[in-house]
């Protein structure tokens, strides 16, 4: 018992041949750089921050003891890891919509009809 159907559109399957070519093209090579352009440096200095973090907290305990604002600095800094978290993840959210999903469509448009 069908409750009536809703055709669902087919998309062409590119050819290797086809996948190549894209992937040689400038629209797709500007993909590429909005891409890395955005993800690399900022997983770099996330990193970075991290590894602070962690170095702070191995090699000066005390410091990261030392009250500051109801807890302790070592507590504050391991929050503002997760908030880092969400920041960089709504702004690559934004940067996407933006910069790289749009052209993602057209590319897929192109190659799948």
């Amino acid at each position: 018992m069908s409750q009536g159907s809703t055709a669902v559109p087919t998309r062409r399957e590119p050819t290797p041949d086809e996948f190549v070519a894209m992937q040689k093209s400038t629209e797709f090579q500007e993909l590429r750089k909005a891409y890395r352009g955005f993800t690399f440096p900022v997983s770099v200095a996330f990193f970075a921050w991290y590894v602070f973090y962690v170095l702070v907290a191995t090699f000066m305990p005390d410091t990261m003891a030392k009250p500051l604002l109801g807890m302790n600095v070592g507590i504050w800094l391991g929050i503002l890891q997760f908030v880092t978290t969400f920041l960089i993840t709504w702004a690559y959210v934004v940067y996407a919509n933006k910069n790289i999903e749009p052209r993602a469509a057209h590319i897929r448009e192109e190659m799948e009809g």
